[in-house]
């Protein structure tokens, strides 16, 4: 949920109080980030209502299944009213979130894997021995694409100018959520992953990853927030390729385009300091647009835009970035 660098706008129309949380409105734009670099040079036609259009859709759909959603209603064409929670301290050692007036956002994500297709960090991290198989619960090393007999629950920072994964004991600790609300933020997470994993098997698609944010309000509910099931939060693929932001991350690794993030802000260079990243080959853009407009019509079943199938998109992907 946090903005900073994100490719939404946010709209405070009531802030939140010690009573009651606040009213906020995410504009979805046409933005797109990798690398925890912010937003990228190009903007894709279409993106910002072809998301939002599927964030309203998912929450309406887990509100039907019984989980509680930080959703209020779908403005169209391109924007999502909301329960708005404070920010909470973003200090990372401190004991616990600081509670200002009420609820307010939980300072972790709930990472759902069922799959591990290239991209997942998980093969990097496996790679260079920041994570071990026995780490996940695995006895080997997985394959890459490999499904997995049960999901892989992990845990990541979300204020951090480069979110980090952290064991479960520091997630709650960071999250300042008692046992009993730690482990039912956890089943929600899971319950989020059956349902838009099911809806996904229904179309053809496979559900790989997801990450799930959560508010805790000032009665003590836990709300699942943001864009569950999209592809700015999820890991789609149709047919072998990326429903997402995905290819052009493969785009700018594999050309050398990488922005090394980490690196930079391990070397204290200021944000404003980053170089730029290159724009993306100008023939990419259309094929982006047709891919989330379509993937969005195949996810809602409404069908707004002439655009090619599901099928047809995926396929300009892979002969066109993916080559």
């Amino acid at each position: 949920m946090p903005v900073l660098h994100s490719t939404k706008n946010l709209t405070t129309l009531t802030p939140p109080s010690s009573e009651h949380e606040g009213v906020g409105v995410f504009e979805y734009t046409d933005h797109y980030t990798v690398f925890h670099y912010g937003r990228m040079p190009d903007s894709i036609p279409g993106k910002g209502e072809a998301t939002c259009r599927m964030a309203a859709f998912n929450l309406q759909l887990l509100e039907k299944a019984g989980i509680a959603t930080h959703f209020r209603r779908f403005i169209a064409p391109n924007q999502i009213e909301f329960d708005l929670a404070h920010l909470p301290n973003p200090d990372p050692n401190a004991d616990a979130p600081t509670r200002l007036d009420g609820g307010y956002l939980v300072p972790v994500q709930v990472i759902i894997r069922t799959e591990l297709p290239q991209g997942s960090s998980v093969h990097q991290r496996l790679s260079t021995g920041r994570l071990t198989p026995a780490d996940l619960g695995l006895p080997e090393v997985p394959a890459v694409g490999e499904t997995l007999d049960s999901p892989i629950i992990e845990y990541a920072t979300m204020l951090e100018d480069v979110n980090r994964f952290v064991p479960e004991r520091e997630a709650q600790r960071i999250s300042g959520l008692n046992d009993d609300q730690f482990q039912q933020m956890r089943h929600t997470a899971l319950s989020a992953t059956e349902v838009l994993g099911a809806h996904a098997r229904s179309l053809g698609l496979r559900y790989c990853d997801s990450k799930a944010e959560f508010i805790l309000t000032s009665d003590q509910r836990l709300l699942l927030a943001d864009s569950p099931g999209t592809p700015d939060e999820a890991r789609l693929t149709f047919n072998g390729v990326h429903c997402g932001k995905q290819v052009l991350r493969n785009w700018y690794v594999t050309s050398g385009h990488e922005v090394p993030v980490s690196q930079l802000i391990a070397q204290g260079v200021p944000r404003e300091q980053w170089p730029p990243p290159p724009s993306l080959p100008p023939e990419f853009i259309p094929i982006m647009s047709d891919l989330y407009r379509s993937l969005s019509q195949t996810w809602t079943g409404e069908h707004r835009w002439a655009v090619p199938d599901l099928a047809t998109a995926t396929q300009a992907v892979a002969d066109t970035i993916s080559r």
